[in-house]
């Protein structure tokens, strides 16, 4: 990626995206897609720099992104494990928007599992999350999924 080769500081205004951010928001965009070859490819570079730093936001996105592609790809225990460790750790971080992504990313996986009524549950906390917190956007999605999911059962 070219942009990535450019220097550094100093810049006219506000800073460079370091590798951390440009890694997160790539694999993170990718997991919210559906994009298993791109968090494949970001992902790797995400978590190397976030356990490098011991960056622990980063780290929770990492596996949050790897619990995506493992359940993208069927290989649903190292899908739970990966989302179950990134959920521990946006609660040690009280990243509460972050921890209800987290949910419905369980929701998501309980329902790929035919775990319908663990997918509902999941569902339902990550809606009570984003509501606590106004993310309209988020709880518009989560009742949608949960809607849809209502109509398969």
């Amino acid at each position: 990626m070219p942009a990535l080769e450019l220097p550094g500081q100093p810049v006219k205004r506000g800073t460079m995206a370091h590798k951390h951010i440009i890694y997160m928001m790539l694999a993170d965009t990718a997991a919210q897609v559906g994009d298993e070859a791109a968090i494949r490819e970001y992902a790797p570079l995400l978590e190397e720099l976030a356990n490098r730093d011991d960056h622990q936001p980063y780290l929770a996105i990492a596996h949050r992104v790897w619990g995506v592609a493992y359940r993208l790809a069927g290989e649903y225990a190292e899908a739970e494990a990966r989302l179950d460790r990134a959920l521990e750790l946006f609660d040690e971080l009280k990243f509460r928007w972050q921890y209800g992504r987290t949910l419905f990313e369980l929701g998501q996986l309980a329902y790929a599992k035919a775990e319908a009524d663990a997918a509902q549950d999941y569902f339902s906390q990550a809606r009570v999350v984003f509501e606590e917190m106004g993310a309209i956007p988020d709880v518009t999605r989560t009742n949608e999924v949960i809607e849809a999911a209502e109509l398969k059962r």
